[in-house]
């Protein structure tokens, strides 16, 4: 699915069910709550943090679906295209790091 049609569904989802927008510095914080959430999962079932006795491990997908809703909400709101910012930062990675990346011999 392009961006673009993720930042329309996102729109049309907040204007039939959420009433409005939150203010950005709401959805700033919201994304860092969320982006703390992937997080948790990350360092307890990838890392080495131990799961706590009677401590539910939320679902990846679903967290990281939540980064990229608070995230499109923030594009959405501040008149970011983020299909447009996309291509133009993968292009500018693309040209910055033609050869950085694979002569790398940590990665090896």
């Amino acid at each position: 699915m392009e961006l673009n049609v993720l930042q329309k569904k996102v729109d049309d989802w907040i204007k039939k069910y959420g009433v409005r927008y939150f203010d950005e510095l709401t959805n700033m914080a919201q994304l860092t709550e969320e982006v703390g959430e992937v997080a948790r999962i990350i360092s307890r079932v990838y890392g080495e943090q131990s799961i706590k006795k009677d401590e539910k491990i939320n679902d990846l997908g679903e967290e990281l679906a939540d980064v990229l809703f608070v995230l499109i909400c923030l594009a959405n709101q501040t008149g970011i295209d983020l299909e447009k910012s996309f291509e133009e930062k993968l292009e500018k990675k693309s040209k910055r790091d033609k050869t950085r990346h694979l002569s790398n011999k940590k990665l090896k």
